[in-house]
């Protein structure tokens, strides 16, 4: 899968050098600071990107679990999860979001 940036941020990691580094390390930094593995962390995250309604980071984070080997059942049960929680309007977002990546024309 090609790993392909939106131009937004390339553009502001190309404008904010040290911010884009800072942004590097602050992920890094979370990641290490406890015990959860990479694929359960891709999938808290894909979960709070579809809680914001932050759709580029449903893509990202979507991306990065599937490069990982998550299953598409496994990103579309951690949205579905959050039906209670932020609505069946926000789910069905995510999950054309997330299908995105995951149904490739």
């Amino acid at each position: 899968m090609e790993k392909k940036l939106p131009k937004n941020y390339q553009n502001i990691r190309t404008r904010y050098e040290e911010y884009g580094q800072a942004l590097t390390v602050l992920g890094k930094t979370v990641k290490d600071a406890g015990p959860l593995d990479e694929k359960t962390s891709q999938l808290i995250q894909i979960a709070a990107a579809a809680a914001t309604k932050s759709e580029g980071s449903v893509h990202s984070h979507t991306r990065r679990a599937l490069e990982l080997g998550v299953s598409p059942d496994e990103i579309y049960h951690s949205l579905l999860l959050l039906t209670s929680i932020i609505g069946f309007p926000s789910v069905a977002a995510a999950f054309s979001w997330a299908d995105d990546l995951i149904i490739e024309d």
